[in-house]
């Protein structure tokens, strides 16, 4: 029987997809692995120590933030800000990025897009959350501090994303656009290894996501789909099950791994959609994509938009490819675009 493979062996195993990187890439990732244990050990505790509740004020999409949502924002911080690999973050936590202008930054060849706690409204009640995490190439010279312009590329630009989720198991699932592979952590040994390799999203699926409570303002596009989704057709095996876990990271490893669609549109108590197109939407649609789903706001490829502002929400559609594909034609068919 062989050993298992550790995610620290496959990251430097795959080095060679990445000549132009010389490495950085890989210890950027090790980064991020090191910032997930230590996060995973608190969120593991927060029934025992004083990290459950809120901290009394919001961040800057003005939702309330949790204790753990500004602790791991700060551990994502200084892991990412301890190696010299990184020219600087932008995070759904702070209102603007953040510049790292320490000499050992001063040859950085990426930035980071991260949200550190999805779902973190959850943590009180023990349901999983998870960290988001995208990665690109700056396009400021390495030497000169970074730009808003480093921030805002389109998601087709990123050279690797992923996210942990924090349940039963912990788990961290990234693509560096050779396809998506998967890690869970043991605990005996402080250690991530491959459990599900080369993951491929089933094209089609039984499962729907979307917070049915806000159905009144839904689009009618998306009101009829979720009546499609509702009818009863044996050869579509149809009536689907609705699950919606409420953290994002959740609900898409779930249809990732048995097929499904989420779906959070316009039209809710967020006009354009209440998730970030930087944080959470682009690197979910870059690991959909290599595993063989599709993302779309509905009409358009989420990867393909212009970022124009940091924070930007978008309507997002995200899972198995027939599934986003028949969502579409009703949105197209009652077409209500912004």
């Amino acid at each position: 029987m062989s050993r298992p493979v550790t995610l620290g062996e496959f990251i430097i195993e795959k080095q060679k997809d990445f000549p132009y990187a010389s490495g950085e890439l890989s210890q950027l990732l090790s980064s991020i692995r090191l910032a997930s244990k230590i996060v995973n050990r608190e969120i593991n505790r927060a029934g025992l120590a004083d990290i459950l509740g809120s901290v009394g004020q919001q961040n800057i999409q003005g939702e309330t933030q949790m204790k753990l949502d500004v602790y791991a924002n700060e551990v994502f911080i200084n892991a990412l800000r301890a190696r010299g690999l990184v020219g600087g973050l932008a995070s759904e936590e702070n209102d603007d990025y953040i510049a790292f202008d320490e000499e050992i930054h001063k040859d950085s060849k990426y930035v980071v897009l991260i949200d550190p706690l999805d779902g973190s409204s959850n943590i009180d009640v023990n349901v999983s959350v998870g960290t988001i995490f995208s990665i690109y190439r700056r396009l400021s010279a390495p030497g000169t501090k970074v730009t808003i312009e480093d921030f805002l590329q389109p998601g087709h630009k990123q050279v690797a994303a992923g996210y942990i989720v924090y349940g039963s198991s912990t788990m961290l699932v990234y693509t560096t656009g050779h396809g998506v592979n998967g890690f869970t952590l043991d605990p005996s040994l402080g250690v991530f290894l491959l459990s599900h390799k080369n993951i491929k999203m089933p094209t089609s699926g039984t499962i729907y996501s979307i917070n049915e409570g806000n159905y009144v303002k839904f689009p009618e596009g998306v009101k009829k789909y979720i009546k499609y989704c509702q009818e009863s057709d044996p050869a579509t095996k149809r009536p689907y099950t609705s699950r919606y876990i409420g953290s994002l990271v959740s609900d898409f490893h779930r249809n990732l791994l048995k097929g499904g669609i989420y779906i959070y549109p316009q039209g809710t108590n967020a006009p354009n959609g209440k998730l970030r197109l930087l944080y959470e939407c682009n690197p979910l649609a870059f690991i959909a994509e290599q595993a063989g789903g599709l993302a779309t706001d509905g009409y358009r490829r989420i990867l393909d938009i212009q970022p124009n502002d940091l924070h930007q929400r978008v309507p997002y559609f995200v899972g198995s490819a027939d599934m986003v594909s028949k969502a579409m034609e009703f949105m197209n068919q009652f077409n209500q675009k912004l």
